[in-house]
């Protein structure tokens, strides 16, 4: 699960973009979406890691 989690900012931004178009709204009013998308992206991606940190057994 792990290898694929760096598509989930890769389709949400995708995503967010085709949203955008259809809508007719420029992408710079947008920009704030984006930033919010990768920011829950890292912070799933902190979270995941931390918990294999935790986690690892040694």
């Amino acid at each position: 699960m792990i290898r694929v989690l760096f598509l989930l900012p890769v389709v949400l931004c995708i995503l967010w973009y085709w949203f955008l178009k259809s809508q007719g709204i420029p992408i710079k009013r947008g920009k704030k979406g984006f930033i919010y998308i990768l920011s829950f992206s890292v912070f799933v991606l902190g979270f995941f890691v931390l918990m294999i940190w935790v986690t690892q057994s040694t």
